[in-house]
């Protein structure tokens, strides 16, 4: 049996989208289960599979893991040849210890604008809590643009990417105005084969929660 994955909607799931464009966008191929965030067995299904009853999980035969950079930590090790984490020592540092601070950190953000696919391009308003969260972000990945000369983070797609394509998602959304090397690092990865794959899903989801739908009670959906 190969690798299968079992995540949120496509269209909200930040979590579940880390592991999904790290994986298919390195060639590590894997089957998938979308279960909605609002289905009535949500709790009961992914508390058989995860031991947070939460997505995403990744289920290698009897091995289950959860957590999006725990998941693509597993999967470096399983495939050290997709070249999920830079292969430079210190670089390598650099990205876990940046994907660690997206893990634990950006609370604010996350809360003010939830990842939202089919949402058209409009701006929102920040909080000062969310503007300091993306004063960071931008000043993170413009450093690693100064540093590694782009298009990604340490120069090719890596772990560190996936970590940060929700925010991409997010900032592209509610038109956030970043910086010239931020705003082509957002552009290169929305041009990726995988990102457009998850988009295509995403629109085509028919569930709706009306807590991430921050114009509720009208759902804005581009066509």
């Amino acid at each position: 049996m190969g690798l299968h994955l079992v995540i949120g909607n496509k269209n909200y799931s930040s979590w579940s989208m880390r592991p999904w464009i790290g994986m298919r966008a390195t060639g590590i191929a894997f089957d998938e289960t979308v279960i909605s965030l609002n289905a009535p067995d949500f709790k009961p299904r992914l508390g058989k599979l995860s031991g947070t009853g939460k997505v995403p999980v990744l289920i290698d035969g009897g091995v289950h893991v959860w957590e999006s950079l725990a998941i693509l930590e597993y999967v470096a090790e399983k495939f050290p040849k997709a070249g999920l984490w830079p292969a430079d020592a210190a670089v390598r540092a650099h990205a876990r210890a940046i994907s660690h601070e997206m893990h634990a950190g950006f609370v604010p953000l996350r809360r003010h604008l939830p990842m939202n696919v089919w949402r058209p391009v409009q701006k929102r308003y920040l909080t000062p809590e969310a503007a300091a969260n993306v004063k960071r972000i931008d000043a993170m990945w413009s450093d690693c643009a100064a540093r590694h000369g782009g298009p990604f983070l340490f120069g090719k797609f890596c772990a560190a990417d996936a970590m940060y394509a929700p925010v991409v998602s997010r900032l592209h959304t509610y038109a956030v105005k970043v910086s010239a090397p931020s705003r082509a690092y957002m552009d290169a990865m929305m041009g990726l084969p995988a990102w457009a794959e998850w988009t295509k899903a995403a629109l085509s989801e028919p569930w709706v929660l009306a807590e991430d739908e921050v114009d509720w009670p009208t759902v804005a959906r581009v066509p």
